[in-house]
């Protein structure tokens, strides 16, 4: 079965390299390429492909907020392409609904083997990243938490790397309002801070 490949990245020499290796495979072949995330959405809607290879770094929207618009207009598996290790960006790009994360420095073994785990619905995290994650979701003892509604709210913007201003600003509601619930976040999810609460908010389903 022939998995169709579209590449969002800005840089060309990165673009091409990523295009030969990718169509050196015989299972797996490139249909389309864009530099930004506004160009590969606007050729998405007309060029069929059952994966987006997406770089994190483009200029003007960037690859997170492409993810997320892309899951929800196309439908289509997203491998996130990236130069970092944050765990904060790393769990940005899976609440946006990436189905794999793979670092650029990585062999291309890695990137291949994220794309056909992405093109059979599986979850990929790149061996020097998922020991970080898994490191941090091996709660020993955890159960499950209850949220209300308005706390769930902000949590999700957490995860999406917003901070206590912009939530506030993003909910309508005041700051110390925002600094009040997310001390009552990380009480109840037994965490310390805000990347080790998303997380175990991923871990639990509650995102």
């Amino acid at each position: 079965m022939l998995t169709r490949v579209f590449i969002v990245e800005d840089h060309a020499f990165t673009r091409d390299g990523l295009r030969v290796a990718i169509n050196r495979e015989p299972d797996l072949q490139v249909v389309g390429e864009g530099r930004s995330a506004e160009e590969g959405m606007e050729q998405l809607a007309y060029t069929p492909a059952d994966v987006v290879l997406m770089d994190i770094g483009l200029p003007g929207m960037d690859g997170i907020e492409a993810t997320r618009q892309i899951k929800e207009r196309f439908g289509v598996r997203v491998v996130m392409l990236t130069v970092h290790q944050l765990e904060t960006e790393v769990l940005a790009a899976m609440t946006a609904g990436a189905d794999a994360y793979c670092l650029k420095s990585s062999d291309p073994a890695s990137l291949l083997l994220a794309l056909r785990a992405a093109a059979m619905g599986s979850i990929y995290l790149d061996p020097q990243i998922a020991h970080i994650v898994l490191g941090q979701l091996n709660v020993p003892g955890e159960t499950q938490v209850q949220l209300t509604k308005r706390e769930l709210e902000v949590l999700r913007l957490i995860a999406e790397g917003l901070s206590n201003k912009q939530i506030a600003q993003d909910l309508g509601i005041s700051l110390s309002t925002v600094k009040t619930h997310v001390e009552e976040l990380l009480a109840k999810l037994s965490v310390s801070d805000r990347t080790q609460a998303a997380i175990r908010a991923l871990r639990q389903g509650l995102l």
